[in-house]
């Protein structure tokens, strides 16, 4: 269950920090909204998955989704260059994801 809140947590993330792209400086009100609205909840499921997870585990996995997350709408939604450096990148995060779950205690 631990591992569900976590990619819950990761996936809100994604959904903030593309709010905070959107909202332009904090100068839009909406995507402004939708940033306040979602991070709380990520980092609640982030704390519920910390219960079971240790620290280092979940905050780099809570981090790596929301960056890869980002980088996924970044390159496919927004238009932004797909490098291979930048491909290769992403993909060592992703692997590192599936590392650290096959590594998991739980």
């Amino acid at each position: 269950m631990a591992w569900l809140a976590l990619l819950g947590a990761g996936l809100i993330e994604i959904a903030w920090a593309w709010a905070i792209k959107e909202s332009n400086g904090f100068t839009r009100l909406v995507p402004s909204i939708i940033v306040l609205l979602t991070i709380a909840p990520s980092i609640l499921l982030l704390s519920y998955a910390m219960k079971s997870l240790p620290l280092a585990t979940s905050y780099i996995a809570w981090t790596g989704i929301g960056a890869f997350g980002t980088f996924a709408i970044g390159t496919f939604v927004l238009g932004e260059a797909l490098t291979p450096l930048r491909a290769i990148s992403a993909l060592l995060i992703f692997c590192g994801l599936i590392g650290l779950k096959l590594a998991s205690p739980e």
